[in-house]
């Protein structure tokens, strides 16, 4: 399915991943959220609520700038803007991928996010 991320008077579009729990993510928009700076490296913001726990979560690997996960169990939607090379240890869903412009996320401070379902994205 294809999202669309806009801020600051971007659009930045993306795909999300082909399981359960970026359908249960895709379902919760549209969305607004403020989103903070976490070790220059991701933003970070809470959903309207937690995605799943009964679902399965990734316990470690290197994220890339332009990956979308959600923390578990917390409902907080991150998003890479810059590779660190360090790997992320803890439980989070894979949600999805920006299909380019993470730099646009690399701005200091809290940015206004809003995300929805890209005209023609449902069923993609």
């Amino acid at each position: 399915m294809k999202i669309h991320l806009k801020l600051n008077g971007k659009v930045i579009p993306a795909t999300l991943a082909d399981n359960p729990t970026a359908r249960e993510f895709a379902a919760m928009l549209p969305l607004a959220i403020t989103m903070h700076d976490l070790f220059n490296r991701e933003k970070f913001g809470p959903l309207p609520r937690a995605i799943s726990r009964r679902r399965k979560q990734s316990r470690s690997r290197a994220c890339e700038a332009g990956d979308m996960i959600c923390w578990a169990p917390g409902p907080d939607l991150a998003i890479f803007h810059r590779h660190d090379g360090q790997k992320i240890r803890g439980g989070f869903h894979v949600l999805g991928r920006l299909d380019g412009g993470a730099e646009a996320f690399g701005v200091p401070g809290p940015v206004e996010v809003r995300i929805e379902v890209a005209e023609g994205g449902r069923g993609i």
